[in-house]
This record gives C-alpha cells, structure tokens and sequence, in this order.
C-alpha cells in the first residue's frame, strides 16, 4: 500500500470513528505515546510490535493530514535528499554529513 492510500484510509476512519481530527498538539502526544508502546513492544520482543509500529505510523500520517500535508510525496523527496548527501567518518566511527550531494 502506498503512503498516500494510508493517510486517506486512516483519515477516513478517524473520521468515520469521530476522533481527533483538528487537534494538532493532541495528535503529537498520541503519536508520542504510540511510539512509547512500541519500544516497549520492541524490548519486551512482545508478538504485538508490527501493530505498534503500524499505531506510530497511523497516527503520523494522521498529524499530516490535520497540517495538509501529502507524506507519500515529503518522504519521497526526503529519500531522494538523503541519496544525494555525502558522509565521512570521524576517527571515532561517528558518520559526519560533509555533503547535501
């Protein structure tokens, strides 16, 4: 499924369901609280952390939507951007981005 089939569906359903659909800083501290349940998920190795990860996905593309924003196209363009930079490593390992390519 793409990015942008994502953000609709799950808008509908906000929608449908009757959630949060204008509070922007409610929405953030979703999303915090999902990616919180993640890494518990992720640490505890409990069988549930794909739907937690599917949870922190949702509700980022929900906080996209309340801002207009079409996610499928920013994180395309993001990859694209990341592509082109260039890094070095420092003498400890560290990758230092040198290049924005």
């Amino acid at each position: 499924m793409e990015i942008r089939s994502a953000q609709k569906l799950a808008w509908e359903n906000k929608n449908l369901k009757g959630f949060n659909t204008t509070d922007v800083a409610l929405e953030f501290g979703l999303l915090t609280a999902e990616v919180g349940e993640a890494f518990t998920a992720w640490r505890k190795r409990l069988p549930d952390f794909g739907e937690e990860l599917a949870d922190v996905f949702l509700y980022l593309v929900a906080v996209a939507e309340m801002n207009g924003i079409d996610l499928d196209h920013e994180v395309t363009l993001k990859i694209e951007k990341n592509g082109r930079r260039e890094y070095q490593r420092t003498e400890h390992g560290v990758p230092i981005r040198v290049s924005d390519g």
